[in-house]
């Protein structure tokens, strides 16, 4: 027995201890390694770019602003004669038309002297006639509601003076362009539809057209010409604006907002990719079209219509080709507070 208690239990102890030690350093070491060849024995996924096959389809280039109705400006009245006012034939806020009279104005008529009697040369010239005067009528420009008029009678007054104004009581839609909304209304049409949120349903806008506002009228920046450095460029706004004819009857008010739908085109069975497939929106593009091995050929396209998500092409490419979705390197907005942006470093 004393045997055993001093050379064999210490002994197994031994064994059990080693097979322990054993175990650990195979989950340890051993364990990770096999892992490891056999990860790497099976081959890793590999992620394709996404395609888009060219399909004939419809196009409509409708583009949906945000505006505001305002009443349209009113029309100065400038005297057309130098003299001195005789009657004053409109009252404030009197409808007017094209041509009606607002007041008259006496505008002096030279006359000379004349020559004594050619058998009498002593004789004394003749008494001066008296002063005549020719009398020109100041007319409204247009139809509309006599809004000033600041003339009295015998007021002298000049030619190009502005006397009067004319409001022509119509109001118009206005609302802002983006770059791509620009882009996508160079040939406008002459109407818009117009709805105006809890106002009259859908109408037609008409004398559609587009233009940027003088300077000194155009309303202030509310930003202080802050530049979001995350905004899409192509989202910016570039000053220009499309404005329309509220046509009469329509019961709508100034300061309301209202969507304006200018639909500039459309085209039916013709070839469409994604607008996020072409690099180049207007006119001629590029695509990357790929055959049944992957490879990508850069291809020159021309372009049509677009509705914002698909875009016509109508040269360069055939039905049922595969193009990447996705423009290599396509425009991306760069974080300014990444290394090498604005902001880098701080």
């Amino acid at each position: 027995m004393g045997v055993f208690r001093t050379i064999v239990f210490p002994a197994l102890r031994l064994v059990v201890w080693a097979a322990i030690a054993v175990a650990l350093l195979w989950l340890a070491f051993g364990r990770g390694a096999a892992a490891e060849r056999e990860a790497a024995a099976s081959p890793s996924a590999v992620l394709e770019p996404a395609t888009a096959p060219v399909v004939r389809g419809d196009v409509v280039n409708t583009v949906s602003l945000t505006g505001t109705i305002a009443a349209d400006p009113s029309t100065t009245v400038k005297s057309t004669a130098a003299g001195e006012v005789g009657r004053v034939r409109a009252e404030v806020g009197q409808a007017v038309q094209k041509g009606t009279a607002l007041f008259t104005v006496l505008v002096p008529v030279e006359e000379t002297a004349a020559a004594p009697a050619a058998d009498d040369p002593a004789a004394a010239p003749a008494a001066p006639a008296a002063p005549r005067t020719r009398t020109v009528t100041v007319t409204a420009p247009g139809p509309g509601t006599l809004a000033t008029l600041d003339v009295l009678p015998q007021q002298q007054v000049t030619v190009g003076q502005e006397v009067a104004t004319v409001s022509p009581g119509t109001l118009s839609v206005s609302a802002p362009l983006t770059q791509e909304q620009q882009f996508r209304l160079l040939a406008p049409p002459t109407t818009a539809q117009v709805t105006v949120p809890g106002g009259p349903g859908t109408f037609e806008c008409t004398d559609l057209r587009t233009g940027t506002p003088e300077a000194a009228t155009a309303a202030p920046d509310p930003t202080g010409g802050y530049v979001d450095p995350y905004a899409d460029p192509a989202q910016s706004t570039t000053g220009a604006t499309v404005s329309c004819r509220v046509p009469d009857g329509v019961q709508v008010f100034s300061g309301l907002s209202a969507t304006v739908d200018v639909t500039a085109g459309s085209a039916t069975g013709v070839l469409l990719v994604p607008v996020t497939a072409v690099r180049g929106r207007v006119g001629t593009g590029t695509v990357w079209v790929t055959d049944e091995t992957g490879a990508q050929t850069e291809t020159e396209v021309t372009l049509g219509l677009t509705d914002g998500t698909n875009v016509e092409v109508t040269g360069g490419l055939e039905e049922g080709a595969q193009v990447l979705q996705f423009t290599p390197g396509g425009d991306q907005v760069t974080d300014p507070y990444a290394a090498g942006g604005m902001y880098g470093g701080y």
